[in-house]
């Protein structure tokens, strides 16, 4: 009997494995996200902020803006193929008012992508975005300049540039530079706005972001 209850544990913590091992990345963030929702759902006609890390970080974004209704999903590591894999999830439900993204840096920092793949991925994020919500304006905050991935700087200039030329061709878009006010004179990063991993920003970066962002944001 013994035996037999050790076998079924370890058949169950097996099947538990397996079943994490299968899951894509962030689904276990992804289903908190599900989770807090199904408790209370946000508001409608929000503007929903998503992407990678530094929106998840920016944990006052709604103190920022205290004029607009605001929801964060940002979830940390993420690329434009994982925010397009949870486009069902965590955007589309919310039916917002606008939507600004966040993503590309981490898909740039993977270091197998050019600056046209990332064009590309974003392009794939934004029009699945339109088939579902062919009304809702959006808004792509342009890729960072950070000190620990200066190696890339060439890469993110171009996905920037082609994904700002992309939009220039779209209704109710918006490409907001936040990389030209993030460098110094010489061309290198700020490092006073960034934390110690000189990757993501402290309060006085989000503060070059609050100024930049907010004459786009739709009231």
């Amino acid at each position: 009997m013994k035996k037999c209850l050790l076998l079924i544990v370890a058949l169950v913590w097996q099947l538990q494995a397996q079943a994490q091992q299968s899951n894509p990345p962030f689904w276990n963030e992804i289903q908190t996200f599900k989770q807090q929702d199904s408790v209370e759902m946000p508001p409608q006609n929000a503007i929903l902020f998503v992407g990678s890390s530094s929106i998840r970080k920016w944990t006052n974004v709604q103190e920022m803006f205290p004029k607009y209704t605001l929801i964060n999903r940002g979830f940390g590591g993420s690329t434009l193929l994982d925010l397009k894999r949870y486009l069902n999830d965590i955007v589309i439900p919310y039916q917002p008012k606008q939507i600004v993204i966040y993503s590309g840096e981490n898909d740039i920092a993977a270091g197998n992508v050019e600056a046209p793949e990332v064009l590309q991925r974003f392009q794939d994020v934004f029009q699945s975005i339109r088939q579902e919500l062919p009304q809702v304006p959006v808004m792509f905050v342009s890729i960072k300049p950070s000190p620990s991935r200066i190696k890339y700087k060439p890469i993110i200039e171009e996905s920037n540039r082609l994904i700002k030329d992309y939009l220039k061709t779209q209704p109710k878009t918006a490409y907001v530079n936040v990389y030209k006010p993030m460098l110094q004179r010489n061309g290198k990063p700020k490092p006073e706005i960034f934390i110690q991993d000189s990757l993501h920003m402290n309060q006085q970066g989000y503060q070059i972001w609050k100024k930049k962002i907010k004459p786009s944001l739709i009231k």
